[in-house]
């Protein structure tokens, strides 16, 4: 059997094909998207983005052109890219949607979630918590999506989650806009971990619900 030569460092060399360095980049342009790294008004150029990943433009580029067709990103100029603008339209849909599938699946996680990840969404709690006390947007704003996140994979349907990461990319960069503090939010943040405790899908309903509600009416009075 053929071996798989070694590096300087001693280290297997296993080149990475085209297609899964593309979808490195994708994913870790997806993380500057979801973690609030680049926000609206902010022109990122395809090089820093290069830079970034360390990589060459190519698949910086591909990823971007999965990006624009989610209505994740927007080309500003030809080697700029930037978040898209966000109607009061627009917003009302994303929430419309985001009502019924993240109700959806924070009901299957009230099925389906183990001790273990219960844990580990206290643990998230916590770092919500932290953030909200230090009135830090940045730090509350990756918190946020952890948070929500661990609920959602709770659900087991892979397909499900990436129906709702798709709507976070397109609504997130503008929770960098919501004002603290966010004492509110949290309340519906703690129901949400005592619902999904107790295994009790209609807390948890509710608490997804007015939590999407509340950000909505701050993220409508804000774009007015």
């Amino acid at each position: 059997m053929a071996h798989a030569p070694l590096g300087k460092s001693g280290l297997k060399i296993i080149p990475l094909n085209r297609e899964t360095l593309q979808d490195r980049v994708y994913r870790r342009i997806c993380d500057m998207i979801l973690d609030g790294e680049i926000e609206p008004g902010q022109q990122v150029t395809i090089q820093s983005v290069a830079d970034a990943c360390g990589v060459s433009h190519m698949p910086v580029r591909e990823a971007l052109k999965r990006l624009t067709a989610a209505n994740a990103l927007t080309v500003v100029s030809g080697r700029s890219i930037g978040i898209p603008s966000l109607s009061r339209s627009a917003l009302t849909d994303l929430r419309n949607v985001r009502l019924e599938v993240e109700a959806l699946a924070a009901v299957w996680a009230a099925r389906n979630i183990t001790d273990d990840e219960l844990l580990n969404l206290g643990k998230e709690y916590k770092r919500l918590e932290a953030a909200n006390a230090a009135r830090d947007t940045k730090s509350y704003v990756r918190a946020n999506r952890a948070f929500h996140f661990s609920i959602y994979r709770a659900s087991r349907s892979a397909r499900l989650f990436a129906i709702i990461e798709n709507l976070w990319l397109q609504i997130s960069p503008y929770f960098n806009h919501l004002p603290g503090p966010y004492s509110l939010a949290n309340t519906h943040h703690h129901v949400m971990v005592d619902a999904l405790r107790l295994r009790d899908e209609a807390k948890v309903e509710a608490a997804i619900r007015a939590d999407l509600d509340e950000a909505y009416k701050v993220l409508v009075a804000l774009l007015e």
